[in-house]
């Protein structure tokens, strides 16, 4: 089965210790994503995270407690890290990347996901892709989280999605 590497919002917001929502572990899992994307080639796409212009219902709320967030899509934060150049991005105002446009991007195809946060964006990913009927992988040594243990856990709760969702390593996820 073909499969598209989706590489969840590996972004500077994220990458950067001094932002608020600086995930720990980020440095670490760039090269397992590096080698996954050369793996792909073609049949991979990055996805952001981005602000809403006006944010509406509970999001309202959250950017109360984010201000700072509150920034345009071209923003630096919101910019995927220098290490990867796409040509394009699925971006969303929501923590889920599973929209229209990588429905469309993914077709028929099985869904590798990496990036951050496992807890967040890459959970809530993959629950509604499994949802819309799509096999997919976590690279779980690609995914980094809030912190440790948010990681495991998140990854546990995939688990439990099986055989919709997967877990494997990098290794893994290469070797299939």
């Amino acid at each position: 089965m073909r499969r598209i590497l989706a590489v969840i919002d590996l972004q500077n917001v994220f990458a950067d210790p001094a932002s608020p929502w600086f995930t720990p572990r980020f440095a670490e899992v760039v090269p397992p994503i590096h080698r996954l994307v050369t793996a792909f080639g073609n049949d991979v796409v990055f996805t952001r995270f981005v602000a809403p212009a006006r944010p509406e219902g509970a999001w309202k709320r959250y950017y109360e407690q984010w201000p700072f967030a509150l920034q345009p899509p071209d923003a630096p934060l919101y910019q995927v890290v220098g290490t990867f150049q796409p040509l394009s991005t699925v971006d969303a105002t929501t923590f889920g990347k599973w929209n229209p446009r990588m429905a469309t991007r993914v077709g028929g195809a099985g869904l590798v996901l990496a990036g951050v946060s496992t807890d967040c964006c890459v959970l809530s990913t993959a629950l509604a892709a499994a949802d819309a009927g799509v096999a997919v992988t976590v690279a779980s040594d690609a995914c980094a989280g809030a912190d440790d243990e948010s990681h495991a856990k998140a990854l546990d709760i995939m688990r439990l999605y099986g055989p919709l969702v997967q877990v494997a390593t990098t290794e893994e996820v290469l070797a299939k």
